[in-house]
Formats: C-alpha cells, sequence, structure tokens
C-alpha cells in the first residue's frame, strides 16, 4: 500500500485528487523494502520517499517539440513531463545519483534506492529517433551529434534544434535544484557543485535501456560522469561517436544484453561495446554461467529463456514484466547482475583481451 504524505515545502494532494491536480508534485511513501529490514534492524523504520513532479511546474521555460512529437501535455489533455524522484532512508547512502533515461521503471527503482543509490528520472526531448537521421545511407556523425544535443542543448546537429532547458542534463539539475529547495529528504544537495550552478556530474551514473542507453553513452563520452549502464545497448549502427575520445574513462561503462536482442543478433552491441573500448576490461561474460564479480568484466550477456522472442529479449535485461525468473525460486533471474552493473567498484577490472573477430565492426551502410 502507497500512501500520500504531507511535506513542510510542499503542497498536500489527496489520493482523490491525483487525477486533476497532477501538475501539483505529488510525494509518496511507499512501504518499508523486506530486504532492506534486516540491515535496519535496530533502527527506526521509515518510509521510501517517491516524488513525482511535472518538468514544466519546475521550470517554465520548457516547451513542446511538435515536429518530433514531443509534448508537455498528450493528446488527451494529459501532463506527458512527469519527472521522479527516489530515496530509501532505511539504506546506507552510497553519495551517487541515478538519472534514468527511459520511461519511470519503478521496479527498477525500487532496487536502485535498495543499493543506497538515489534515483531520478527526468523527461527530456528525446523523440527524435525515427524521425530524424532517417536519409540512407546515413551520415556517421547525424546520430551521435543528435544525442549530444538532446543530452545537453548544445547546437550539435542541424536535424533539430534542442534548447538547454529541455535537454536532459538540464532537466536533471533543474529536477534536483528543485528537491533541494523544496528540503526533500536524502540530501540532494550533495549531487550539485560547489556553487550550486550545475550537477557534480562525477556523483551522477547515467544509465538507460535501448534507446536511452545509447544516449547515456554518448553523453559520457562529452561528459566525465561516475558510470554508464547501458542495458540493451549501445546500438547507433553506421555511426562513429563511440569511438570518439571519452571525458568518463571506459572502465566505468557497464553494459548487459540478451543474445537474442536484434541489437545483438545484428552485432550493434557487440561492435559498440569494443569501439568504447570494453575489451580492455574483461570478456563477454553469459551471467547464467557465471557469478558475481563476473570476471570484473563490463560486458555481459544472457541467454536466459525468453520463449525466443526477441522483443522479449530486448526488455528482459531490466527489471519488469519481461524479467525472467528463476523457476524454482519465482524470483528475478538476474538481481545480482542489476546490482553488479550498480555498485561494482570501477577501479576492479578484468584482464584485456582481443576484438572479437566474428563481429560485424564495419557496420556499413549502403
Amino acid at each position: 500500500m502507497i500512501f500520500t504524505v504531507c511535506h513542510p515545502r510542499l503542497p498536500f494532494i489527496a489520493i482523490s485528487l491525483i487525477a486533476t491536480l497532477v501538475a501539483s508534485p505529488l510525494i509518496t511513501a511507499a512501504e518499508p523494502n523486506p530486504q532492506v529490514d534486516a540491515k535496519v534492524k535496530n533502527a527506526e523504520i521509515k518510509k521510501r520517499l517517491e516524488i513525482s513532479v511535472r518538468a514544466s511546474t519546475i521550470d517554465p521555460r520548457v516547451r513542446a517539440y511538435p515536429e518530433i512529437d514531443f509534448s508537455i501535455d498528450d493528446a488527451k489533455g494529459k501532463p506527458a513531463d512527469m519527472q521522479q524522484a527516489w530515496f530509501d532512508p532505511n539504506v546506507p547512502a552510497r553519495g551517487r545519483v541515478v538519472i534514468w533515461l527511459m520511461a519511470h521503471n519503478s521496479a527498477l527503482f525500487e532496487r536502485l534506492t535498495g543499493y543506497g543509490l538515489h534515483a531520478v528520472r527526468v523527461h527530456y526531448a528525446n523523440r527524435w529517433f525515427s524521425k530524424c537521421c532517417q536519409e540512407k545511407p546515413v551520415d556517421p556523425e547525424c546520430r551521435g551529434n543528435l544525442r549530444l544535443e538532446a543530452a545537453t542543448g548544445l547546437d550539435a546537429s542541424d536535424e533539430v534544434a534542442i534548447a538547454k532547458p529541455d535537454a536532459m542534463a538540464e532537466r536533471a539539475y533543474r529536477l534536483i535544484k528543485w528537491l533541494v529547495d523544496q528540503n526533500a529528504e536524502g540530501n540532494w544537495g550533495q549531487f550539485l557543485n560547489a556553487n550550486g550552478t550545475d550537477l557534480d556530474w562525477e556523483k551522477v551514473i547515467v544509465a538507460g535501456s535501448s534507446h536511452g542507453s545509447t544516449t547515456a553513452s554518448r553523453f559520457a563520452k562529452h561528459q566525465k560522469v561516475a558510470r554508464v549502464v547501458a542495458l540493451c545497448g549501445p546500438r547507433d549502427q553506421h555511426q562513429s561517436w563511440q569511438s570518439l575520445p571519452s571525458a568518463t574513462p571506459p572502465n566505468r561503462y557497464f553494459a548487459f544484453s540478451h543474445v537474442l536482442d536484434q541489437g545483438w543478433v545484428e552485432d550493434h552491441y557487440c561492435r559498440s561495446w569494443e569501439m568504447l573500448g570494453l575489451n580492455n576490461y574483461g570478456p563477454i561474460v553469459n551471467v547464467d554461467q557465471s557469478e558475481p564479480p563476473y570476471s570484473n568484466t563490463r560486458r555481459l550477456v544472457t541467454d536466459a529463456d525468453v520463449g525466443g522472442n526477441p522483443g522479449r529479449a530486448h526488455s528482459a535485461v531490466q527489471p519488469g514484466r519481461s524479467a525472467v525468473k528463476d523457476p524454482a525460486t519465482g524470483l528475478l533471474r538476474h538481481e545480482p547482475v542489476w546490482e553488479y552493473l550498480f555498485t561494482h567498484p570501477v577501479d576492479q577490472v578484468g584482464s584485456a583481451v582481443p576484438r572479437d573477430p566474428h563481429c560485424d565492426h564495419e557496420q556499413a551502410s549502403n
């Protein structure tokens, strides 16, 4: 059961009014996670903080981009720009915040906060993927430049002009700054720089699945971050950005894919992983045939049973309905994998291995 609670500096919203007052922020506190209880047996059990707020409530500069079907309100007039922030006070904090670049995933956020991480999900101008860079052959820098613009607001692409307030980095900064200003529980101010003008990016983990994992990886090439977690990605075939110099050390990139995922079958992931230099930190490890710490590698795969469905395979590497359960226990099979991806010390690395001669590294377009 989830309760709505009052906060001294945020408006209270009754459950019955959520549908009509979605423009106001919601702060909810979920029941304690039983997995955490053992860690705090002798401490007071508090409720996990879950905050939802519109990007347009935080920053009136945000706007829609009809040219890429990116909206603030959907076709029915409902808010499309909700953002989330979670924090569990019952778990020792690691001093890291995860910025998640896909749709909100409460199952993932339950685990992230259970690891002692803060977690936010931002709504940013990312709907360009099926509308831009569609020419054939595509320019090898087109998608990389557009991802950089969507992430930063820098004028990197001619395909669409995304202003800074609608880019991922500014949305994340404004959300965390808003949490600080509202005195939200969780010491969110630790993620701001010394003068409060930006995030302290070396305390930030950028993560995503699919499209989001690719943008997270592209952003980390530009901005040094604490870690990158790429689920079912990055993909961007025919593109060259993966081989650019990286502001984020390559040992801070972690990736996980299913072998039936189309992106894996067509060699897009293995190519990107090697262009990012991840083969310098260990072999590709099948997590279903290994145990943590998986040879300290950065490249993980699974061949868990998904009924031969490539679509489910694409989603199975993150917590949720498509994730694979252990038939003996009923628990999600990849719990230790997710914890490894988000918490394994970045300075513990595997031994370098040669590039895979069976991976198509060229991916030349016609």
